[in-house]
């Protein structure tokens, strides 16, 4: 069955929210190393479905960024690259943790009045 333009245009607007919470939610589950596919598992269990072709590339560029490091273990039967906080990244982690709390608050506020 088709989608009607009104639940198309909030579809659109609902994932244009969720991609300003991304960047955030894996950086929240970074404090310990994890390679990608138990990031996905993990965010999955908390209650955001991620996508791979969402987290590898903003994986990538956060590294890149400086924002997280990462290490390979290739110690199991296959190699995994994980990826952490960088020292960087926990001062952007904390400093976002504080950005969200008072946009939060801020929208809460203009939500109930």
């Amino acid at each position: 069955m088709e989608k009607n333009k009104e639940e198309q245009l909030l579809e659109g607007l609902i994932q244009e929210l969720r991609r300003g919470t991304i960047v955030l939610a894996v950086l929240s589950q970074l404090k310990s190393p994890q390679y990608g596919y138990s990031l996905i598992v993990l965010m999955k269990e908390k209650g955001l479905d991620l996508e791979a072709n969402t987290l590898y590339p903003l994986l990538r560029r956060l590294e890149k960024q400086g924002i997280l490091e990462s290490l390979w273990d290739t110690d199991g039967t296959k190699p995994r690259k994980y990826y952490k906080l960088s020292v960087l990244g926990e001062t952007v982690y904390l400093k976002l943790c504080e950005a969200w709390k008072d946009i939060n608050n801020v929208v809460n506020n203009l939500i109930e009045n």
